[in-house]
């Protein structure tokens, strides 16, 4: 089966735009971000919906190559994206870790503090950088 390259960059499109989000709320500074509960929400929103869109790509890839089951977890998702070299080692052990943190922004929001999420998106927005241009590469060489 041949991967869907309109899908895989409509996702890739979508990142880009919560990135735009993201990189704005990131600007602000703590005490800003902290001021108003919208930004914390936008934050967690926006992040989440990255994160999704990041491993729904992973998933189709892996799955379109004969490399995964549908039902794999998002670690597994992050780990065979290393392993196939369509990310490279680093990016691999980052996701496995962003799939951790999108477990946890799913099912133990209560958990996730304010301040946690806006040293995320000041610290960390360039693993969702990296992993577009890996993707963009994937699909431009296949």
């Amino acid at each position: 089966m041949m991967i869907n390259k309109e899908l895989i960059r409509d996702r890739l499109l979508l990142i880009n735009d919560y990135l735009i989000q993201l990189e704005i709320l990131s600007h602000l500074s703590k005490e800003e971000f902290l001021r108003d509960r919208r930004n914390p929400a936008a934050a967690e929103s926006f992040l989440r919906r990255s994160l999704e869109a990041i491993f729904d790509i992973g998933r189709h890839i892996l799955a379109k190559t004969g490399s995964i089951d549908m039902s794999t977890e998002y670690k597994a998702i992050a780990l065979g994206l290393g392993e196939k070299d369509i990310i490279n080692k680093n990016l691999s052990q980052k996701l496995i870790q962003m799939a951790g943190y999108r477990n946890r922004l799913v099912h133990m929001y209560h958990m996730i503090s304010q301040e946690e999420l806006y040293d995320i998106i000041t610290e960390n927005l360039d693993d969702i950088r990296q992993f577009i241009k890996s993707i963009e590469k994937f699909i431009e060489n296949n």
